[in-house]
């Protein structure tokens, strides 16, 4: 009679968290997410930024350093809607870019823009260049910021798909989709501004729910192969219960950097700090139930990981964890 092993015993004796008991509600759960964020993208649309709409670019020479959010606020009083304002080169030199505006063109939008920049800083400046940025220029970066976006998704489908039995890397990549719908409703509901900085914070949101879920997957693959009892059902659980720790040092870690950086980033970093706290939250729940637990449902079972390379080493041994 074969000899019969708990689920504790698989692990060494250590205890194992049932994440999959949770599985149904989990799958429920994301489902109205995506639903909902996918109502909210098409009914409120996107906030989208300078970059992809267009408008004016105004560098200004100061003869001191000021404060930036001081400036923003003068623009804001003196009728100038949502004025973005950034040193460059310098703390001398300023951009100011806008939306686009009716009734100012050219010289006479950058003389206003100086004159309220120079009340509020009680010093003279000089308006350096006035640039218009146009909506086909908008159009191209959109599209642009699209394609990166599916190009990556596709890259790590190619990718996935070669390291890991087709389950698991289907799992992987329609978590890494859950994860970029739901940031960009919540992005949509809360009218985050959209520019190129949140399409690069997206493209990091992928990279670090990507990495996740690969040590996830990886362990899932290791145990199938090594651990030789046990039910599908329990073997995630015990390798989910391995990973825990890695998941929960490595996600507070990265939490506590992106709150650092919504905090005392400025307004220029909220966008992107908002974007990655959103992503990075979303990312690690879904490495669990989303990535692991839809694997699970498609019916992964030992044979399949079997079919792959094993090592001989260890192939005849009952049970062995790293």
């Amino acid at each position: 009679m074969a000899q019969e092993y708990s689920i504790e015993q698989l692990n060494h004796g250590r205890k194992v968290v049932d994440f999959m008991r949770w599985d149904r509600l989990a799958f429920i759960i994301s489902g109205l997410l995506i639903v909902a964020s996918i109502a909210i993208v098409g009914v409120r649309g996107f906030n989208w930024g300078l970059d992809f709409t267009g408008g004016t670019v105004i560098e200004i020479n100061l003869e001191k350093p000021a404060d930036l959010d001081a400036l923003r606020e003068g623009l804001v009083k003196a009728g100038f809607e949502e004025p973005l304002v950034q040193n460059f080169g310098s703390s001398r030199d300023v951009m100011v870019r806008m939306p686009p505006a009716t009734g100012n063109a050219g010289t006479e939008l950058g003389n206003k823009v100086l004159a309220s920049i120079s009340q509020t800083t009680q010093q003279n400046a000089t308006v350096k260049r006035v640039e218009f940025v146009g909506p086909s220029v908008g159009s191209d970066l959109a599209q642009a910021g699209a394609m990166a976006l599916l190009s990556a998704l596709i890259a790590i489908l190619i990718y996935i798909g070669f390291r890991f039995e087709w389950r698991l890397a289907l799992g992987t990549v329609l978590a890494l989709a859950h994860d970029v719908i739901i940031t960009c409703g919540i992005l949509s509901l809360a009218h985050v501004e959209i520019d190129l900085t949140i399409v690069a914070s997206l493209m990091s949101v992928i990279g670090y729910s990507l990495n996740d879920k690969i040590v996830v997957s990886d362990r899932i693959r290791e145990n199938f192969r090594k651990i030789r009892r046990g039910s599908s059902y329990d073997i995630t659980n015990v390798s989910l219960t391995q990973t825990l720790s890695r998941t929960l040092i490595t996600s507070l870690t990265t939490l506590a950097m992106i709150l650092i950086l919504f905090v005392f980033g400025g307004a220029l970093l909220k966008g992107f700090s908002l974007t990655m706290l959103i992503g990075v939250t979303i990312g690690t729940i879904s490495s669990i139930y989303v990535s692991s637990a839809l694997a699970l449902k498609l019916g992964m079972k030992r044979e399949h990981m079997l079919v792959q390379k094993v090592e001989k080493e260890g192939a005849d041994q009952p049970s062995i964890l790293p």
